[in-house]
């Protein structure tokens, strides 16, 4: 049986642009909440910059950065393991990588019955 099924999983693209965004800006976290403004996609802020309540869930840690997620949208996402990449692009959101030219972006893929079982529930 595998060991440390994880929720959320991260590129090296990503961690290349996690590390330029912690070196400006200190400790970071992200975000996907299914909201307007590319809230669909994962957005990226100072750690505590963003306030999370009880209709956020925390899917984990990427890259010593702690993952949340609108509790109605994780509804639709867990029974998917997540993998944050970073794009070309300007999105429309208040995400800190947007001035760089880049946003952060999702891959999904459905866990196996036998991962599923390995999950803590949120």
């Amino acid at each position: 049986m595998e060991e440390n099924v994880k929720r959320v999983l991260v590129t090296d693209k990503a961690k290349e642009v996690i590390d330029q965004l912690r070196e400006k800006h200190g400790p970071l976290m992200f975000h996907q909440s299914g909201g307007c403004c590319d809230g669909s996609q994962p957005m990226c802020f100072e750690e505590g910059e963003f306030r999370v309540g009880e209709s956020d869930v925390l899917l984990g840690e990427v890259y010593g950065c702690k993952f949340y997620m609108a509790r109605d949208q994780y509804e639709y996402w867990k029974h998917t393991q997540l993998t944050l990449d970073v794009t070309p692009g300007r999105g429309a959101s208040f995400s800190l990588e947007i001035p760089l030219g880049l946003r952060f972006h999702i891959r999904s893929r459905v866990f196996t019955e036998q991962e599923m079982a390995q999950l803590p529930q949120l």
